[in-house]
């Protein structure tokens, strides 16, 4: 009897085993389930861009962590990068210098870390239109900084330079109104000396006077600013001298409620006048609600003559009703698109190819 428990308690106990070991096995094929099945993890990447003082030929991005390789892309703001980093690999890098290509690199800049997808080493985002080397994400959002560059020749043009102090300008404006940006000047020196006094707005230049000062003169040197045709969000205003600068952050508000409106139509195009506080589109949908003809990218503000062409495929009935619509987003990516709102209404009008077409003719007689 005592043999039989024996034996009876060594099977229980393989048993046992053997149930253990499956359970590891399945553990380590769990863990190990995207590379044994290929599927790939997303990238991550992270980067710290402090303020800094430069030459406006390059700068330095303090930190940046790439899972997969890729580059860093400096921006002011524009549509087009300034320029953009060599082929960074697979890791961390420290004090990452980024020429200058032919913009100067000075103002509120942005360094976005961005993809190698198509594993070539060379930066295509902007020529394959957004198709390859894509942002690195988190949260939805590109990874990421901001820093503020100011440029210095060297320190004794920083000793010697006039001095920017005191800048007066408004904390909000509209993006139709002039406004005005002030600030001291003060010759640190015994001499009398002469300076240009840059004002920029986002790192661009938009105006410059050259100013004469006594040694130990202050003055203030003011400039007028028209904002039309400036993007609404949070804008970046800048006075300069050869060797200082005072920033000064301004919103500039929409100066028009967002709308959408019809001038002329076609079964070719529809041409309409719009206004967004953010980037998007305008899409022309059917009687069904069903999306067939979008207009390209829109920055954020008021856009006029906007043409939106019908494909070649669709085709559309003079008296059908059809909607043009306000929407946030991409035109190449629908269905993360949404329909923009004002006073939690769509903003959007109906019209029929006739009576657009009807209209601007009584418009040109």
């Amino acid at each position: 009897m005592s043999s039989r428990l024996t034996f009876g308690t060594i099977k229980r106990v393989g048993a046992i085993l053997i149930a253990i070991t499956i359970v590891l096995a399945a553990g380590i094929i769990v863990g190990q389930a995207p590379a044994i099945f290929g599927v790939e993890e997303d990238p991550e990447a992270s980067i710290t861009f402090e303020d800094q003082q430069g030459d406006g030929d390059s700068v330095v991005i303090d930190e940046v962590t790439l899972s997969d390789g890729g580059f860093v892309v400096i921006t002011d703001g524009g549509d087009e990068p300034l320029t953009v980093s060599e082929y960074l690999g697979s890791g961390s890098h420290e004090n990452v210098t980024v020429e200058a290509d032919e913009a100067e690199l000075v103002g509120r800049l942005a360094a976005t870390v961005h993809q190698d997808t198509t594993n070539d080493e060379t930066y295509a985002y902007e020529e394959s239109d957004g198709a390859d080397d894509r942002p690195y994400l988190e949260d939805g959002f590109p990874v990421a900084d901001t820093a503020t560059v100011l440029t210095v020749e060297d320190d004794d043009a920083l000793t010697d330079s006039f001095v920017v102090d005191d800048i007066s300008a408004p904390t909000a404006a509209t993006t139709n109104e002039t406004i005005e940006v002030a600030a001291e000047i003060t010759n640190p020196t015994e001499l009398e000396n002469q300076e240009n006094v840059v004002f920029r707005l986002d790192g661009a230049a938009l105006e410059q006077r050259a100013v004469t000062l006594e040694g130990g003169e202050t003055r203030e040197v003011s400039f007028e600013v028209d904002t039309t045709g400036t993007p609404p969000g949070e804008r970046i205003l800048g006075i300069y001298t050869d060797g200082d600068g005072v920033l000064e952050p301004i919103d500039l508000e929409l100066h028009t409620d967002p709308y959408v409106e019809v001038v002329d139509a076609s079964d070719e195009n529809v041409t309409v006048d719009m206004a967004t506080p953010e980037d998007g589109f305008v899409a022309i949908e059917d009687e069904d609600g069903a999306v067939i003809a979008t207009s390209e990218d829109l920055d954020a503000g008021e856009h006029i003559d906007v043409s939106i062409e019908f494909d070649e495929n669709v085709t559309v009935d003079d008296d059908a009703e059809l909607t043009a619509v306000v929407y946030d987003g991409d035109p190449d990516d629908l269905d993360a698109a949404t329909v923009l709102e004002h006073e939690g209404e769509p903003v959007e009008t109906t019209f029929t190819i006739a009576d657009a077409a009807d209209e601007e003719e009584d418009n040109d007689t």
